[in-house]
């Protein structure tokens, strides 16, 4: 996180965490068939039809589409909320690094990537394209600072819903803090599209704990309300609310199967990558 350049931050991490990966399990061939061609020496045995060399005495290739395998749409909370943070960056930097981290894993495996910010309304849109220059479109995307007076994920999901004519991907990044009626609509309608959807909710550690010293006035970055409390006597009744609120979120999504990922800021960004990998496999 100290590193300012986003689109380098995003490199480092996802090149230290592919170097433990193991060797990629795919090998070049879409699921979608295309064509016949003679097999040649060096063709992998495995893509010959048997049936066809039985009819013809010949050896062929099965060749399939060399497409784009994936379209999809990382979907960033850019809401005054996101500006909280206690350990040296917000919750925002930490949120838009795992969407520059994906958005350079995805492009760099041949996947169309597309960014929606959003606060109270949906206020920019790079459409989901896999071409030269898109990545760095994307990241100067990610570098448009918070604003609003509100959040409204579900009009941001009805929007990337409307966008997406085929089967796609779609990641929630926010910190959840709106109602979970909101953010159900949208994922459920997400869901009856047959999208896949994987959220990340960031929230800072002081958000789960409310371990602040003393007596303060607290501010709600949104709304500009104030309230002068003491965080130990209200300790207990404020992580009772907020546990119960992300327990609500996480079986909202778990009720329409969308993937949830709880992250706190002081976790490292590399197991960002590996949680969302672990979502994709068990898709």
């Amino acid at each position: 996180m100290a590193i300012r350049s986003l689109e380098i931050r995003a490199k480092v991490i996802v090149d230290g965490f592919r170097t433990g990966l193991n060797r990629s399990p795919r090998h070049g061939f879409s699921v979608e068939f295309s064509e016949y061609r003679q097999y040649a020496q060096g063709d992998d045995p495995r893509f010959i039809d048997w049936k066809l060399y039985a009819r013809t005495d010949r050896s062929y290739i099965r060749l399939f589409e060399d497409e784009t395998n994936l379209r999809c749409y990382i979907v960033m909370d850019s809401s005054r909320s996101m500006s909280f943070g206690t350990l040296g960056y917000s919750k925002h930097d930490y949120g838009r690094t795992i969407a520059a981290a994906l958005a350079w894993l995805l492009n760099r495996q041949g996947d169309a990537v597309g960014l929606t910010l959003f606060d109270e309304s949906v206020r920019l849109v790079v459409p989901a394209r896999y071409r030269p220059g898109q990545l760095r479109r994307l990241m100067v995307s990610l570098e448009e600072p918070v604003s609003g007076s509100d959040t409204n994920p579900e009009q941001a999901l009805e929007h990337t819903a409307r966008r997406l004519s085929k089967q796609g991907l779609v990641i929630l990044i926010s910190d959840m803090l709106a109602p979970v009626e909101q953010i159900q609509e949208g994922l459920k309608l997400l869901r009856g599209c047959r999208h896949d959807v994987i959220v990340f909710q960031v929230l800072d550690p002081a958000e789960l704990t409310l371990n602040i010293d003393g007596p303060r006035l607290f501010q709600d970055l949104e709304t500009n309300q104030q309230i002068y409390a003491d965080p130990e006597l209200v300790r207990s009744e404020f992580t009772a609310r907020i546990n119960e609120h992300n327990r609500q979120v996480r079986a909202a999504c778990d009720a329409i199967g969308a993937s949830f990922v709880l992250m706190s800021t002081d976790r490292p960004l590399e197991l960002a990558l590996a949680e969302f990998l672990q979502a994709r496999r068990q898709r």
